[in-house]
């Protein structure tokens, strides 16, 4: 794990890259919850460790669930309970992460007790007002210890009296996702209706997954989602696919430094929407196989294009393609952004800070759009704001330019402990 306040791109020449990523944060989130509200003991197999699922793992264990950890071999086994929460009083902190915020604040506020959730600082700037809505509006009873709609709090339910609830999405999909898995503790028929669209290609994910384990969501419109009456999980072997969201950073490398890249056990029929940012850089000059054993990306043989992305749908990497998108022969217009302001960060103040540091030309077209103009980026010190995912991708810049610096790297806890052990492996 890297220690140190800042960490310093070498530029060097890369190897073909071809690596392992650890399990997907996302799936991996849903899977932990699903099998605590199914029935009977899940083995949940290639899961994430980080900083989100740890706090989740801590999480379940601090409502009395058992749980067995097998960390070396990336398994968890949880006994489920069949929606039943085994304490009715606890107290859960879960840190930054935002699906264990969303998820376990759906599924605690539609259960008898009383919860005192807590988080982090960066956390309880997070949006969480319209979930909290959603939950009143179903007979949970909130209690804000300090700003209104935001952690920490303290929830609980005494009986649900509807089964029907409106849910905004705009702000964050994992909103829609959370009521999905909990739909499971109404004995009758629920029925969510959505506002908004953004990032239903991880509500895809969660349907999917709820369907692996045993509960059929039906769709009778693009903006309703029914559960019928009487449906449970059943508890199951389950293998976590690789985080795409990790593999897209090294297929990043493939146009930026000009050599093939594959990830194992990447494949296109993943569950994971981040798989539409290989089509984005196949659009933009670089060609795909897959093969058995993972999808290899080769770079542009005519140059690298610019374009305009639709990123709505796979926001997590509007920043992957930000911090390459210098290096197109043309301009890049992403668009269908806005709502990454809401993320670990502000993820759009991130794009702008770090690009104009690097002395590239870039600017906000309007709330959801963002057009970068190509140049050759100088040394610099990334900001990360504490997120990940900006350290990783500004991080792909300095492959190929000198003095790139990028402060707090430890922030790559939360998703991808060893992300820059590994890109000093691809260095000669």
């Amino acid at each position: 794990m890297i220690l140190q306040d800042t960490y310093e791109i070498k530029k060097a020449d890369i190897i073909p890259v071809e690596v392992s990523v650890p399990g997907s944060k996302s799936i991996t989130n849903r899977a932990l919850l699903i099998a605590a509200l199914a029935n009977g003991k899940s083995v949940l197999k290639g899961v994430l460790f980080s900083d989100d699922s740890r706090h989740f793992l801590q999480a379940l264990q601090d409502l009395g669930f058992v749980v067995e950890i097998d960390e070396p071999h990336a398994v968890v086994s949880i006994e489920g309970k069949g929606g039943r929460v085994p304490k009715t009083k606890a107290s859960v902190d879960v840190g930054s992460a935002g699906t264990a915020a969303r998820f376990l604040t759906a599924y605690l506020g539609l259960c008898e007790g009383e919860y005192h959730m807590n988080s982090s600082e960066q956390m309880k700037k997070r949006p969480m007002e319209e979930l909290l809505q959603a939950l009143q509006d179903l007979g949970a009873e909130v209690t804000y210890k300090e700003a209104s709609g935001h952690f920490p709090f303290v929830i609980g339910n005494s009986g649900v009296n509807r089964h029907e609830v409106t849910i905004d999405v705009e702000k964050s999909s994992q909103f829609l996702s959370a009521l999905l898995i909990s739909s499971v503790l109404f004995q009758k028929e629920f029925r969510i209706h959505v506002k908004g669209h953004h990032g239903m290609a991880y509500v895809e994910m969660t349907v999917a997954m709820m369907k692996q384990f045993g509960v059929e969501v039906q769709r009778p419109a693009s903006d309703t989602f029914v559960i019928a009456e009487h449906t449970a999980y059943q508890a199951r072997e389950y293998q976590i696919e690789p985080d795409v969201s990790a593999a897209s950073y090294f297929y990043a490398m493939c146009p930026v430094v000009g050599v093939p890249a594959k990830v194992c056990h990447v494949h296109w029929e993943s569950l994971q929407g981040d798989t539409s940012f290989l089509h984005v850089l196949e659009q933009m000059g670089c060609r795909t196989e897959e093969e058995p054993d993972g999808i290899r990306m080769y770079p542009p043989t005519e140059g690298f294009l610019g374009g305009v992305f639709d990123f709505s749908a796979f926001s997590d990497q509007a920043l992957t393609l930000a911090a390459i998108a210098c290096f197109a022969s043309e301009t890049v217009e992403i668009t269908g952004i806005g709502h990454i302001r809401y993320q670990e960060c502000d993820r759009f103040a991130a794009i702008l800070t770090n690009l104009k540091a690097m002395g590239i030309a870039c600017e906000q077209l309007d709330e959801n759009r963002i057009v970068i103009h190509p140049g050759k980026p100088h040394g610099c010190k990334i900001k990360t704001f504490e997120d990940h995912r900006v350290a990783m991708a500004f991080a792909i810049p300095g492959l190929v330019t000198d003095g790139i610096v990028i402060e707090n790297p430890s922030c790559c806890r939360k998703t991808f402990e060893n992300y820059f052990e590994i890109l000093d492996t691809l260095c000669k």
